[in-house]
């Protein structure tokens, strides 16, 4: 009898559909406490990282949805996932322009807390996504989301240490513009990932 390979693609959907939902129960646990922290702390860097959490956790959603999926499917789970990161960068970039033209009085000893407990749970999630950063185009998406939060979570506990030594709000107000930017850019980048997808596959008719 021949091997159709089945039994390995059905474990290795298994395994992806596995990682994909720890993933996103840590980025929605980390949504709500980060988006609390950052109200509480009037940090534009916190909800900024809160933000980033439930975009990644809204990719990992797609990512489950289109998972064993046709690749047409995959390409536009990706789509959506950078449209939903385009969007949310951009709305970051908003609060903290309004946060500068009024008042925040930013707690940095929360900022660095939270932002260091985020950094914690987002390398435990990168790690497990390692193996499907070459992946197929839904997953590279995961990755890409995964990694941008990571370098969100070092530059908020930068900001946190900052407004702790200077008693300014201004490295807060800071970082919540660069992670948007950088939300922007890997938004950017998963579009790019997206069309070249396009490129290379031919649709069935």
């Amino acid at each position: 009898m021949s091997d159709c390979g089945c039994q390995v693609q059905a474990a290795s959907t298994a395994d992806q559909r596995r990682v994909l939902g720890i993933a996103l129960a840590l980025n929605a646990t980390m949504f709500v406490v980060g988006t609390v922290a950052g109200i509480l702390a009037q940090s534009s860097g916190l909800l900024a990282d809160a933000l980033d959490m439930l975009a990644d956790a809204s990719a990992y959603t797609i990512a489950l949805l289109a998972n064993a999926r046709p690749p047409a499917f995959k390409r536009r789970a990706a789509l959506a996932s950078g449209v939903i990161l385009a969007l949310l960068g951009a709305g970051v970039i908003v609060d903290a322009v309004r946060r500068a033209v009024t008042t925040s009085d930013p707690e940095g000893l929360a900022m660095f807390a939270v932002a260091t407990l985020s950094l914690i749970v987002n390398a435990a999630v990168l790690r497990l996504l390692r193996r499907y950063r070459e992946g197929e185009v839904h997953l590279r998406a995961s990755w890409i989301f995964t990694r941008a939060d990571v370098i969100a979570n070092l530059g908020v506990i930068a900001a946190g240490a900052l407004v702790l030594a200077t008693g300014s709000r201004i490295p807060d107000l800071v970082i919540g513009c660069a992670i948007g930017l950088y939300v922007l850019k890997e938004a950017a980048e998963i579009l790019r990932n997206v069309r070249a997808e396009r490129a290379t596959m031919v649709e069935p008719s």
